[in-house]
Parts: C-alpha cells; sequence; structure tokens
C-alpha cells in the first residue's frame, strides 16, 4: 500500500543527480508529499540535456534533442505543469548520404528513387517497418542477432548499404553481439512521429529548450518545500548495518529516509563502496557508448534535413543533424545549430583525439560532403564529450539490468540503463521517473509498516 500525502509529510528523500531523470522524479515525490532534496554537481540542471550559453549570450542545447508528436507522456506532464503552450512542432525531413549524394527519404517516390535499392530491396525494407510494428513483446528479439535479423526481413543487399553502415557508425565499429531490439525500438519511435494521410514526420522543442522544462519543475518542487543544490557534488552514499542513511557533501553528511541516485551505473557504483561486493561486481557488468558531438553554429542552413544518415565509412561522424530544422532559428539567436556526433565505443582512440585535430577532420569530412561549404558562415564552432551517454545491452542480457529497489535498504537507483529497450530520450526519461518513483513510495511504505 502506497502511503497517502499526510502520513508521507514527514519523509524525507535525497535525490543525487539534477538531469532530467533526478527533477522530474522530485516531482512526482513531491507531489505525493515527499520532502526532496537534490544535490547537482554543476551549477546548473539538466545534465546531457542542460543549456550552452554561446559568446553572444544565447542558450542552446549542449546536444541535440527532439520531442516527437507522439511523445505523450511528456507532453502531459509539460500540461501539467503549466509550458505546454511553449511546445513547437513541424514537419521535417530526412536523407541519406550516399556515394557523394544526398538523397531524401520523406515520402514514397523518394523511396522508390533510393539509388543503392532494387525493387525487391525496397519491398523488403518496407516489410522491416512493418515487420518492426507487428512485434509486441520485446523479449522475442532479445536473443536474436541485429545484423541476422534484418538480414532476414531487408535482405543482404539493403543490409550492407543501408543498416550496416548506420550501426558501425552508432557502435564505433562493433556491433557483432547488438541485439535486434535495437533497430526495432528506433523503427516503432520513428514510425510514431509520423501522422496524417501522407505519414509526414513532426518534431518539436520546447521554446528555451529542456530547461524550460526544468526551470518549471523546479518551482514545482520547491513549492512543495523541496530544495535543490547545485554546485553541491555528492561525495557518497552513507550505508551503515546494510542501509542508506545520507549523502556525504564535502563538509557534512545530509541524512535522508531514503536515498535514490539518478546518475549512470558506473558513477552509481563509485558512490557506494560500502554496498555488498557482489552487487557493486553485478552493476560492472553495465557500460556505456561515450560521444564526441562538435557543434557548428552557422549563419545559414547546412541542409534543411532534420537527420543526414551517413553510408561512407570513410566519413567518421555518425550523421548531421539540423535541430533548428524544427526550431525556428529566432528562438535561438537567429543561429542555425549543426551538430556531427561521433559515437566512441569503451577505449576508442576517437574519444581521445584532441579538439583541434577533431576540429580539422570533421572540416575535412564535412567539405567532402558539402564542396561548395563557406567557412565564414561558421559563427562557433564548438566540441563537447561525454564518457557515458547511451547504456550498450548485449544479446540475453536483460537480467543484467540493475532494478531500481537496490539489496541496500533505503537505497534506490532511477537510471537510463534501466530504460530498455525504448530510446534514452524525453519520454522516456520521464516515464522511468514516475514509475522509479512508485517503487520509492512503496519502498517508504512497506518500511513504515515495518515500524
Amino acid at each position: 500500500m502506497i502511503m497517502g500525502a499526510e502520513q508521507q509529510a514527514a519523509k524525507r528523500v535525497g535525490i543525487i543527480g539534477g538531469g532530467i531523470m533526478g527533477i522530474c522524479l522530485g516531482y512526482y515525490l513531491s507531489k505525493q508529499g515527499v520532502q526532496v532534496e537534490i544535490f547537482e554537481a554543476s551549477p546548473v540542471l539538466g545534465g546531457l540535456a542542460g543549456p550552452l550559453v554561446l559568446e553572444d549570450g544565447t542558450a542552446v542545447d549542449r546536444f541535440y534533442h527532439a520531442i516527437l508528436s507522439s511523445d505523450a507522456h511528456l507532453r502531459r506532464l509539460c500540461e501539467e505543469i503549466g509550458i505546454a503552450d511553449q511546445l513547437r512542432f513541424k514537419e521535417t525531413k530526412m536523407g541519406f548520404f550516399y556515394q557523394g549524394a544526398i538523397h531524401p527519404m520523406n515520402n514514397m517516390v523518394d523511396f522508390l528513387r533510393f539509388p543503392p535499392l532494387g525493387w525487391i530491396d525496397r519491398f523488403r525494407l518496407g516489410l522491416t517497418v512493418v515487420a518492426a510494428q507487428l512485434v509486441k513483446d520485446f523479449r522475442r528479439l532479445e536473443g536474436v542477432n541485429v545484423e541476422d535479423w534484418l538480414i532476414r526481413l531487408s535482405g543482404r543487399n539493403t543490409f550492407m548499404n543501408i543498416w550496416r553502415p548506420m550501426l558501425k557508425a552508432k557502435f564505433d565499429g562493433g556491433f557483432e553481439n547488438t541485439p535486434a531490439t535495437y533497430i526495432w525500438a528506433r523503427l516503432v519511435r520513428m514510425s510514431s512521429a509520423r501522422s496524417g494521410a501522407n505519414q509526414k514526420e513532426e518534431a518539436g522543442h520546447l521554446i528555451g529548450g529542456y530547461p524550460t522544462l526544468m526551470k518549471a519543475l523546479a518551482q514545482k518542487i520547491e513549492a512543495a518545500g523541496g530544495k535543490i543544490h547545485l554546485s553541491c557534488p555528492a561525495q557518497e552514499v552513507v550505508i551503515e548495518d546494510g542501509r542508506a542513511k545520507g549523502i556525504r557533501l564535502a563538509e557534512s553528511v545530509a541524512e535522508f529516509d531514503a536515498v535514490v541516485v539518478t546518475m549512470q551505473t558506473p558513477i552509481f557504483r563509485r558512490l557506494i563502496p560500502a554496498a555488498p561486493a557482489g552487487y557493486l561486481d553485478f552493476l560492472a557488468k553495465t557500460d556505456y557508448i561515450g560521444i564526441v558531438c562538435p557543434l557548428i553554429v552557422l549563419d545559414r542552413p547546412l541542409t534543411g534535413f532534420w537527420t543526414l544518415n551517413i553510408t561512407d565509412d570513410r566519413i567518421p561522424f555518425t550523421g548531421v543533424i539540423e535541430t533548428t530544422a524544427y526550431i525556428d532559428p529566432k528562438y535561438v539567436g537567429g543561429h542555425h545549430l549543426v551538430y556531427l556526433p561521433k559515437y566512441t565505443a569503451p577505449g576508442s582512440e576517437w574519444a581521445k583525439m584532441p579538439d583541434d585535430e577533431v576540429r580539422a577532420t570533421w572540416m575535412k569530412y564535412l567539405k567532402m560532403m558539402f564542396p561548395d561549404f563557406d567557412e565564414k558562415s561558421i559563427r562557433y564552432f564548438l566540441i563537447h564529450r561525454e564518457r557515458y551517454v547511451e547504456p550498450l545491452h548485449y544479446l540475453n542480457s536483460f537480467d543484467l539490468i540493475p532494478q531500481v529497489k537496490t539489496p541496500v535498504e533505503g537505497l534506490f537507483l532511477s537510471t537510463t540503463a534501466q530504460i530498455y529497450p525504448a530510446l534514452t530520450n524525453g519520454e522516456s526519461v520521464s516515464r522511468h521517473a514516475e514509475q522509479s518513483a512508485g517503487v520509492v513510495l512503496a519502498g517508504l511504505a512497506a518500511r513504515q509498516a515495518v515500524g
């Protein structure tokens, strides 16, 4: 039985991490009368969805994000906290860079004209999309290799020309142990973004980006009596006698009835040195893809496509993501924003490459793709990196996903590694945060019932 708000009024929960997961979790707990305190190491909320302030004072996304018109949970949350009027959606376009040319892929005519695919290939690619929609139990794909699944449905020619280059780029070369759930989840999500008789794709954003969501949620938390501490890194979760007692800060220990960590699993593991050794060993089995992500701020559009997929193995970046294809430039200082991400496997040499070498390499291939590209159009060239961006899930690894409730009493973990097979985005993170809040509330109720 979950406690009512009056019963829980005295319960205090400490949350480590002020990204979307942490701030959403804090909001959902606050709604139930729990007094929350959020500890964030950086001076701003947001984590990977945090803002970047350009030299001219314009705030933009550090990494690229999109809200789809089908993101029902996130849209309901925006309505609930009074910011739904800040949502904007726009029809978008997608294309492929294939053998030195850009090919749009937005309707049946584009599909039929795509050079590398013959009639049978096109039919089988369409069959792959349909087949993905028919799979309702993702566990059926847990033990199926993504390459085998795609070749069986799409054929080898389509796999070699379309799927293989995209998978190599996403996984920094190696994807041999990746389950079919990876592509299945992406096909389902992107199909959900298409609406109407013409199946037009719509992507959107909040005016001001995710910081608009962060600010509104923070106000709700503080209005409910919660506290948010910025520039306040947690040193350790204090565990005594098998129970989480609180959070060790730089100069004190803050005590709580429960502690929730919303960081990536390797960071969580470092925060709980007193946890059982077997649990620490279990957590060590989860790893993440990293990213090197240049952001080129331009004075003009580059492609007009939201996403330009790259099928050329020579080009290091995964794709060309032009977020101002759906964000009106007036909301980002009149700039045009182009992200050129390179996902990096653990230990990747790309992650160690100095910024000046990244810039030189990226510009070389950008000019190869766009011979008429004028470097004078660049207002800013910024490079950002993160080691832990997206959890890696391998074949038959479902049982290796850590649970929200940990073996330590009063300690909970709410992290992106638990979001599977869905993609990690604002929609899935906000949904998971609400589900995690339910687990925390149940834990508090069970402890109260015991005495």
